[in-house]
Order: C-alpha cells, then sequence, then structure tokens
C-alpha cells in the first residue's frame, strides 16, 4: 500500500518536518506494518479505501497484545501523518486516524541521578585507559552537563565549540539551534580529547567524538556506554542516555534555576514538557517534609 509514495513521504519528514533519522525510521516501520496487517487481515492494497475502522482494528490488536500506550500513540502519529501528506498532494479524499484520540498515558516522573551519584560517576568511577575510556568518560560527561539528547550529541561536530564564549552550539529537534554555556574545565577537557583524537591514525575531522577506529558514534554505543556506567553508579532501573538529560534539569531545578531558564536550556518547544521537573521537585520536597517535620 506505501510502497509508491513512501520515498516522497520520507523526503518530506526529512526535509520539510526536519525529523530525526530515528524518528523517520520508527514512522517508516510503523506504515510498512499497518500495510502488512491491511494485506493479511483485509486483503487490501489501496489506502484510499482505509476507513477509521481498519485502523481501530490494527490498534486494538496491539493493546490486546500488551504494547505499550505510548508506542500505540506513535503509530496513531505515524498513520496521522501520512494520511495528512496524502491529502496535502491529492492523493486521498480523507483522513480515518481524525476520528481516533490517542491513548491515556500513565504519569512518570523522570528518573534521575542524586548528586552524590553524579560525582560518583564521573569523579569516582574509572574509566578504561587509552582514547576509547576518554571518549566514553566525555560521553557521559557531556550529557550531564549540557542535558542534551543522544542524537544532539552524536551531530555534535568540532566547530559546535564556541571556545571564546565558553560555550557549545547544539542543534536540537525541527534543526533549531540553541547555545549551551560550559565550564572552563570542561572546555579543558574537549581540548585534550582533541589533541587526543588527532594522535589516531584515522580521525573524523567534522564530528566531535569519534571512535577509535577514526569513525564517528552512533546510537546503540552511546546507549551501551551510559547503560554500563550508570549500572556503576546507581541503582535506577531506567539507564539510558536520557537519565542523564532528566538529571541535568532536576539538579538545575534543585539548585535553584527558573523554570524557563531550564526550558530554553533543554531546548523544549514549551514550557508544559519542563514543567514535569516541578513535580519531581514538589515530591522530593514532600519527602523532606515527612522525614524532618515534628508533625510531618
Amino acid at each position: 500500500m506505501v510502497d509508491g509514495k513512501l520515498t516522497g513521504f520520507i523526503q518530506y519528514l526529512q526535509y520539510e518536518k526536519r525529523y530525526s533519522a530515528l524518528t523517520i525510521g520508527a514512522y517508516k516501520n510503523d506504515l510498512e506494518q499497518f500495510s502488512q496487517y491491511l494485506n493479511a487481515e483485509f486483503n487490501l492494497d489501496d489506502f484510499t479505501a482505509v476507513t477509521h475502522f481498519h485502523v481501530r482494528s490494527w490498534l486494538a490488536g496491539m493493546k490486546e497484545s500488551k504494547l505499550e500506550s505510548r508506542s500505540i500513540n506513535r503509530k496513531i502519529s505515524s498513520l496521522n501523518s501520512w494520511f495528512r501528506y496524502l491529502q496535502k498532494n491529492g492523493l486521498a479524499d480523507k483522513n480515518p486516524v481524525r476520528q481516533l484520540h490517542a491513548q491515556k498515558l500513565p504519569k512518570r516522573l523522570p528518573s534521575y541521578l542524586k548528586e552524590s551519584e553524579t560525582t560518583h560517576l564521573l569523579d569516582n568511577i574509572d574509566f578504561p585507559e587509552g582514547f576509547t575510556g576518554f571518549t566514553d568518560r566525555l560521553i557521559c560527561e557531556l550529557l550531564y552537563a549540557t542535558g542534551m539528547r543522544r542524537n544532539e550529541l552524536l551531530q555534535l561536530k568540532e566547530n559546535d565549540i564556541e571556545w571564546s564564549l565558553t560555550q557549545i552550539r547544539i542543534l536540537g529537534k525541527g534543526n533549531k539551534e540553541r547555545l549551551m554555556p560550559v565550564s572552563q574545565a570542561l572546555l579543558d577537557t574537549l581540548r585534550d580529547y582533541l589533541s587526543a583524537k588527532r594522535e589516531l591514525k584515522v580521525y573524523n575531522t567534522v564530528y566531535l567524538l569519534n571512535l577509535e577506529s577514526g569513525e564517528p558514534l552512533y546510537a546503540n554505543y552511546v546507549y551501551r556506554i551510559v547503560k554500563k556506567y550508570l549500572s556503576a553508579a546507581t541503582t535506577l532501573q531506567k539507564r539510558s542516555p536520557h537519565v542523564l538529560r532528566h538529571t541535568f534539569a532536576t539538579h538545575l531545578l534543585e539548585n535553584g534555576a527558573n523554570i524557563q531558564a531550564i526550558k530554553d536550556l533543554l531546548g523544549h518547544s514549551s514550557l508544559a514538557a519542563t514543567q514535569v521537573y516541578t513535580h519531581n521537585n514538589i515530591a522530593r520536597l514532600k519527602e523532606i517534609h515527612k522525614l524532618n517535620h515534628p508533625r510531618g
């Protein structure tokens, strides 16, 4: 169903919507799965004949198989974008997804490290000697010091470091740039890293971080490294790169930073996305009150 028009849709997501490669890949997989479902269950390969009944049936099957609501909502978003694209280009008369509602998501507070755990991660854990260990430690330090996303770290280039202004330029979602102030100590570490990188037989001259082979970092490598070292620093069940982003924001808030400033540093498009950290802070204050107040 999607094969003939998928290339144009992917280009639309990439060049007009400016979605990341990971998001585009997820959308592509969702559409291919939906197409296979229609063929298998309804012998249907004409997208103009798709109704909200077909979409509901597909989503109901995933719900019965216990797929998480967050994943189901992403699939709804994928289909919605697909049919809107088709309508925009005169390839479909209706959008059957418009009649559907997103699944309610359970409220989840962000997981984050305590300040003592962050200190242990960056100051006490022994990273391997040599360039690989240097890279691994810098991955953790940059994610915590800047709160950047994993994909933003992967896209970080050497010329994004503004040495004289002590800041890093980060390219975020929707190709939006933001400037992140960093410490002089981190800049010194980055200088040492670039010197070490140039001692390799092969190195990447564009992207800031690379493997000892000279190849740029990739998403799964960053995930594995962060998970490995967070496992040595915390008992948290969630140990992904995003935990360090949550930690960055939470520590700023706990130390008095303005919520609007945190929004700008994180690159959030709206304050609503940032306000989840205030809930974390309220929960912490309640715990402190209960433990320390005479009538807590």
